[in-house]
This record gives structure tokens, sequence and C-alpha cells, in this order.
């Protein structure tokens, strides 16, 4: 049965597509069955997965909108080794179009339980801000992996998640929690950086995982090949970063 998780953070910039396109990469890399969703109507997500948003048939908006199952609506990644619920300009609507409908938060949830013991993990990416489209993810997840830099602003922009993880988890999705803070883009030059992931560490523990993805061009050229990093440069430190972060995560699941 797969585990659910949300690739979130509400400030923007801080990684978190590259993030979820790399870490599905990278867990399928170590043999595990994922499924990739993207929530974000950029849909970069999707086009970082060498899928053509424009070319999709159905997507996550026809799965929102009850006009298609993820079964139909899932396209195969295939030089990525993964399944991906693709996203494009359509999704912008399903914001509006969902107001009014019944149990609009749990939509995302309910399409994916049919497929739930095909997969080992569904990573879910979501939009920056906090909207319907991310209570949707939220609420199917079983944890959140937050990605964010070692800068003062992110520490503000974490207290905020923390605080949305802890109402959603109040009224809507009791089993949600943060399963881990992941160091991205991460210069150990920087003395910052250095300081801020100390205090990470000391204020969230073992929250914070081990592994940490440093800042690495390779990574940030990826997706203009429409690749995640893992597989455009699996010899990139970053590429190899985000493999043994895949493998963190899986030791991780064992024990929870």
């Amino acid at each position: 049965m797969a585990k659910i998780f949300c690739v979130a953070n509400q400030k923007g910039g801080v990684g978190k597509t590259t993030t979820t396109v790399n870490l599905a990469a990278g867990l399928a890399k170590v043999g595990q069955r994922v499924l990739l969703v993207d929530l974000d109507p950029q849909g970069n997500a999707t086009m970082g997965s060498g899928v053509d948003k424009r070319q999709l048939e159905n997507s996550v908006y026809d799965v929102l909108l009850e006009s298609a199952t993820v079964a139909e609506a899932r396209v195969r990644a295939d030089k990525c080794g993964y399944d991906l619920l693709g996203a494009n300009r359509e999704l912008a609507g399903a914001e509006i179009e969902l107001v009014g409908l019944e149990r609009r938060e749990k939509r995302l949830k309910q399409a994916l339980t049919p497929v739930l013991a095909e997969y080992d993990f569904i990573l879910i990416d979501c939009p920056p801000s906090l909207s319907l489209l991310t209570l949707n993810g939220l609420c199917t997840a079983y944890g959140v992996v937050v990605p964010m830099q070692c800068e003062y602003f992110a520490l503000e922009g974490l207290s905020d998640l923390v605080n949305t993880i802890k109402q959603v988890h109040a009224n809507l999705n009791p089993q949600l929690q943060i399963i881990g803070l992941l160091r991205v883009m991460f210069d150990a030059r920087i003395t910052l950086q250095q300081q801020v992931s100390e205090q990470l560490k000391a204020h969230f523990g073992d929250k914070v995982f081990n592994t940490v993805i440093p800042r690495n061009v390779r990574l940030a050229e990826a997706p203009s090949y429409g690749l995640p990093g893992v597989v455009f440069d699996p010899s990139a430190r970053g590429s190899l970063a985000f493999v043994e972060f895949a493998k963190e995560m899986v030791e991780r699941l064992g024990k929870l």
C-alpha cells in the first residue's frame, strides 16, 4: 500500500518541484513503484518529467472534477521510471470550480484510493500558495516533506507552514504530520547557512533529514532538458544526494 507524501512549502522558489521530480526518480532508481502527482497549475513537475503538458489527454484537473479516473489520466514518464498524473493551465480553473462542489478538499484522496496498491510511494507537488489544491494534497497525504534553504526568511515561512499543517491535522486529516525537513541548495561555504542548519537541527531534531542537497548547476540545468537531474546527469553531486535521500526515505518509512 502506497505511502502518500506532499512536498510543500508556502515560500516560493525553494526547490519544491526540483525536490519532487528528483525524489521520484531517486525512489524509482532504488526499486520503488512511484506515482508523481503534479498539483501546480504551472505544470513544472510534468514538464520536468519529460511529458509535454500541452499534449495531455487527461490531467489532474479532470481527476479532481471526476471526469476521468487516475488510471485513465496517468501517463508513464519512461525515461524517469515513474508514473505521472500531470497538470497544465486548466488546473488554475479548478480552484474556482471546486469551491461550490461537495467534498471539495477530499477529491484527490478519493480518486487515488483505487490505485494505492499499485505503488510504494505517491508524491504530490503542491503549489506555493495555500489554496484548495494544496488543501487537497494535505488532506490526501500521510506526511509532508518540507524542502527549505538555510536562510533567515526560510525560517519565517516554515513557522507558517507548521501552523497550516497543525490546522489541517486538527480539522481535516488527523494522520498528517511533518515527515522531515530537507535542506536544499546548501552551500557549506556560507556561514549563515551553516548557522541556520544548526538551528534547524537543534529545534527539530530527527525531523531534519540527514541528507543535504548541495547547490548544484547540473540540477538547475536538468529541467530545460525535461528531465530530473537524477536522470539527466546521474553522476552529479546533486543527483547522487537525491538518490541518498531516496534511500533515507525508504529507511525512515520502515521505522514508521
